[in-house]
């Protein structure tokens, strides 16, 4: 699990239903402190419209379900419940699955907070990328609620005969809603905290001076915080820092990156197929290209076309696949209709205009309207075409000439507002765009990859799919999800050169992620507006006091910690994947 940011420190049970409820969906989880058992935590479940909570014992030994399989940490035992799926039931013998962590806002929006990031690979980001001086600050992991302030010093160290880097980590207390470093000026926020020791260097026992000279900046963000992160990569740069700054900066880091893909080509580099290539140094990688199948194998190149498979890298129902492929030539709509044909495809994103600034940006491998067309062994007969603002939509139909069955719709999507070396002047057009896709993909069982291409099938069809990927992700998994941009992107071009050309598009993808959060935010507001403000906690029933005291037995309480935190737990049935785990241990 990439994250431990589903601990929660300062909740109750009633606040942690009101999140998940408001912001999360079926699977969100957190885990919190017990208020009525300090030292112990508790898990909580969204399960569609209720909240299901489960204790998790801290014997001091180890961390526990009360029976269940023993954890040393407790970001264990839930990355344990998280991936083995069917563990946790309901008494009815009901899965509860713990699919989204829906994870606590972050303290700062600074760059420099990483939030979950271990010692270890602190030091490894640092020392690699940073200089003396470059600082970060990070979640505590072994204090949940603290944090740590990492520091590149000046100093080197020996490890294993070798001499390396030396970085100072600082832990940060943060108790009664204070921040400070184990003593001294105490400080309300993290920034304050940080601005004072830039200006005020620490010193180590040793007599290490500690610089805070520049910040590490992250990339990840919670989806909920995006606009104070566009608002940090929007400030000007004042007069003591770089010229440029904010989205240049991350896009520049990104782009030193690409030397590490620089991935085999040699396909699309053979003689035989040099002329299926619309610019010549636009290649797919080897090992993601599409394959032609049912082809001519004594034919040198036959299996070849200008595309990619493209994946989110993530599995099952999370999974989201694209083939991105470069505007058609005329030589190479056969394969295009082959691909489509083969990789069972019924949706087409079209981000180009035939013809741009007086140049040919794609053939058109489509019959005009009402009329059918043949393209080697496939037929296409276009039945409608519908204007939007921003768009044309075509229902084209496709049937394969050499063979019966029924045949097949397309949804072919071009969108029409794209300027070409640009990006749209605001992102709600290809938000309403992608909508439109994904209600025609989704309309469709066991439908193939979303075929998406531009001219080269880089730029503008990379900004497309990384946008629908990012929303995707925050659609699935709710508002207070982490998304890491810069690193989506990165994921993409693995699989196919290129992917988001320009700073224009790279920031172009914050705009649109960011007024997509800001649309669901609307609408969530709006529909919690209209329930009933004193909601009942239907599945959180109250224990007699006196039936609690004797489960509790030894133990004094304060009486409202424990009507607070009254969540029964009787109901649920742990069912562990060993035999001798205690199996469907009743709590």
């Amino acid at each position: 699990m990439t994250s431990r940011r589903w601990f929660h420190p300062n909740i109750t049970g009633i606040e942690a239903e009101q999140l998940l409820l408001n912001r999360g969906v079926h699977g969100s989880f957190l885990a919190r402190p017990s208020k009525s058992n300090p030292g112990d935590f508790t898990l909580s479940i969204r399960r569609n419209v209720e909240v299901t909570h489960i204790k998790i014992q801290n014997s001091g030994d180890y961390y526990d379900l009360y029976g269940g399989e023993k954890f040393a940490t407790l970001a264990e035992l839930v990355q344990h419940y998280t991936e083995q799926e069917g563990l946790l039931r309901e008494k009815n013998g009901d899965v509860i699955e713990l699919k989204y962590p829906l994870n606590c806002q972050d303290p700062t929006s600074e760059r420099w907070y990483h939030g979950h990031l271990s010692g270890k690979d602190a030091e490894k980001l640092l020392t690699d990328k940073g200089k003396p001086g470059s600082f970060l600050v990070r979640e505590s992991l072994s204090k949940p609620g603290d944090f740590v302030l990492s520091v590149l010093t000046n100093e080197e160290k020996v490890e294993n005969g070798d001499r390396k880097p030396r970085v100072t980590h600082v832990m940060i207390g943060y108790q009664a809603g204070k921040y400070d470093v184990g003593g001294g000026e105490r400080f309300d926020t993290l920034t304050d905290l940080v601005e004072h020791y830039k200006k005020n260097p620490m010193v180590e026992v040793s007599g290490i001076v500690v610089h805070l000279k520049q910040p590490f900046n992250a990339t990840r963000i919670n989806a909920a915080n995006i606009e104070n992160r566009v608002k940090e990569l929007n400030k000007t740069a004042d007069n003591t820092e770089k010229a440029k700054q904010g989205f240049w900066e991350e896009f520049e880091l990104l782009q030193q990156q690409e030397y590490k893909l620089l991935y085999s080509r040699k396909e699309g580099q053979r003689i035989e197929n040099k002329s299926k290539n619309r610019y010549k140094n636009i290649l797919p990688f080897d090992n993601t290209r599409v394959r032609l199948k049912e082809v001519d194998e004594s034919v040198v190149g036959s299996d070849y076309i200008n595309a990619n498979n493209i994946t989110n890298g993530k599995h099952g129902d999370d999974c989201k696949n694209y083939i991105a492929t470069q505007g058609c030539l005329q030589n190479t709509i056969h394969d295009f209709w082959k691909m489509i044909y083969q990789e069972n495809a019924h949706v087409i994103v079209m981000t180009t205009k035939e013809i741009e600034r007086g140049k040919n940006k794609c053939v058109r491998y489509w019959p005009d309207l009402q009329t059918s067309k043949e393209y080697g062994m496939i037929s296409v007969r276009n039945l409608e075409e519908r204007m939007a603002q921003d768009y044309i939509v075509r229902d084209l139909e496709v049937t394969r000439i050499d063979r019966s069955g029924l045949p097949r719709h397309i949804w072919h999507y071009q969108y029409l507002s794209w300027p070409d070396h640009g990006v749209p002047n605001e992102p709600g057009g290809v938000l309403s765009f992608l909508d439109q896709v994904n209600r025609a993909q989704q309309s469709i069982p066991d439908t193939g990859p979303i075929i998406v291409h531009c001219s080269a099938g880089i730029g503008r069809t990379g900004t497309i799919i990384v946008i629908d990927m990012l929303i995707s992700d925050i659609s699935r998994q709710g508002l207070d999800c982490d998304i890491d941009i810069p690193k989506t992107i990165q994921i993409v071009r693995k699989q196919r050169s290129g992917m988001v050309q320009t700073e224009a598009q790279y920031k172009f993808i914050y705009m649109a992620v960011q007024q997509y959060i800001e649309t669901v935010q609307r609408r969530l507001l709006e529909e919690q507006r209209n329930k009933t403000k004193d909601r009942e906690y239907s599945n959180i029933r109250y224990l007699p006091m006196e039936v609690k005291t004797k489960r509790h037995t030894g133990t004094s309480r304060d009486p409202s910690l424990l009507k607070e935190e009254s969540c029964l737990y009787e109901n649920l049935n742990i069912k562990s994947s060993k035999a001798s785990g205690g199996s469907n241990t009743k709590r």
